[in-house]
């Protein structure tokens, strides 16, 4: 892995218009160590804000002019290279031209590049790379080069307060402010009242959707989004495996950093699809309709909650219908009807165990055994009547799942991948040596 990083070829880059204002002084250069960091998260956080509520109130005009300053914005292009260089599990890993960016001179020549000379740029395939996984499969996963990389969150800054003005209140995946916790919650809430109606549930799970999203259906979503063009040439740069080009016609890599905001854009309306209603007015606004079933997703998985088994099986009939536009399918395999009595969800909660553990799911990392503890003891009063023992070895196999990656996914902050506290707390686990 080298250990600099060199900008695309000068043939590549071409001198921006100027801009000024929000966006900075152009003959100004970047000291990376001298950036405000909080006046920068604070320039991005107003825009998106102001994003967001010209979407909310459908005034698209001003939407897409605002979008068009966030893509310009000095502010932006600092905190995307931040978080990919600095924040990433990937911040390390390079694409198919070897690049990183280490050094401090490095990433500010590269948030300048991306902020003024990063057009015209044809995106570069992405690297594939497998993950191991606990069923003896490989995930395949797409690295795209660094710049595209910072390019990616640069324009995901711009895209995403516009679709999280839009998306549904149940999808609880790669967004911000959401989590594992969240979607368990809103499952026990509807399934744990003592007078709880909808029984029966739908436990689905998408084939590969990565790698089968519709390319046509996500453009057409996008609409006249300002970087529109850019993410369709991200989708169809290509993959480059084993020193071999093969073109990309569906799917999304993961691996690119706006990947999972192209699945929550691919996947909106799902709830809506699936015969969903919320109450608009009255002391019943925002609540579910009498009747209708309750979704919850989290990325490729979801769960409807139904009144009856006919419910469900016209819910699974209805989104499979829907699905396919967006070049999706369930996964047979992974998707069943079943009635509540028989069933516990051990794969959303052995998910959010080891997620909170990580602190990915939004509670914060777990850094001693005390910690730790707590976290299960949120989950035990969450997973109400689930085999202790069941959830243990899924959480376990997942947690070791998920150090089978050259670089982890996340870090669990105490320490090296061999993640001592946690096989200490499965043990005391596996002993009942921890109460709930």
């Amino acid at each position: 892995m080298d250990a600099t990083m060199t900008l695309p070829a000068a043939t590549d880059m071409v001198d921006a218009d100027p801009v000024v204002g929000v966006n900075g002084p152009e003959d100004e250069s970047v000291e990376w160590d001298a950036v405000d960091w909080r006046a920068a998260e604070q320039d991005v956080r107003r825009l998106r804000q102001r994003i967001f509520a010209a979407t909310r109130a459908e005034d698209w005009k001003r939407v897409r002019n605002l979008q068009k300053l966030m893509l310009r914005s000095r502010a932006n292009a600092l905190i995307s290279v931040r978080r990919v260089t600095e924040i990433n599990a990937g911040r390390k890993t390079a694409g198919v031209d070897g690049q990183v960016a280490v050094m401090d001179a490095h990433k500010a020549e590269l948030a300048e590049w991306v902020q003024l000379r990063a057009r015209p740029w044809s995106p570069r395939p992405v690297k594939r790379v497998y993950v191991p996984k606990s069923n003896g499969r490989r995930r395949p996963l797409g690295i795209p080069v660094i710049a595209d990389r910072c390019l990616q969150a640069l324009t995901a800054a711009a895209l995403e307060p516009e679709w999280e003005a839009k998306f549904e209140p149940k999808s609880y995946g790669f967004r911000p402010g959401r989590g594992c916790h969240d979607a368990i919650v809103a499952i026990h809430t509807t399934a744990s009242r003592k007078d709880a109606k909808r029984l029966w549930v739908l436990d689905a799970d998408l084939a590969a959707a990565f790698d089968h999203l519709d390319h046509d259906h996500i453009l057409r979503s996008l609409g006249t989004f300002p970087a529109r063009e850019l993410v369709r040439q991200w989708l169809t740069a290509g993959v480059i495996e084993d020193g071999r080009f093969s073109p990309t016609d569906e799917g999304a890599p993961q691996g690119g950093v706006i990947s999972p905001l192209i699945m929550n854009v691919a996947l909106h309306g799902m709830e809506a699809a699936a015969g969903v209603r919320y109450y608009l007015t009255g002391t019943r606004a925002g609540k579910t309709v009498r009747g209708c079933p309750v979704v919850v997703r989290y990325a490729d998985d979801l769960i409807a909650l139904c009144h009856s088994r006919e419910q469900a099986e016209q819910v699974k009939a209805q989104l499979a219908e829907w699905l396919a536009p967006r070049g999706l399918v369930f996964n047979e395999t992974k998707t069943q009807i079943t009635h509540l009595q028989d069933f516990s969800d051990l794969t959303l909660l052995s998910d959010f165990l080891v997620l909170s553990l990580s602190g990915e799911s939004g509670f914060g990392g777990a850094e001693t055994a005390c910690d730790l503890v707590e976290r299960w003891r949120v989950v035990r009063r969450v997973a109400g009547g689930v085999e202790l023992m069941q959830l243990v070895d899924r959480a376990g196999e997942a947690y070791l799942e998920s150090f089978d990656l050259a670089e982890p996914s996340f870090s669990f902050g105490f320490g090296d991948p061999g993640g001592e506290v946690v096989v200490d707390l499965f043990q005391a686990l596996a002993s009942g040596g921890v109460g709930s």
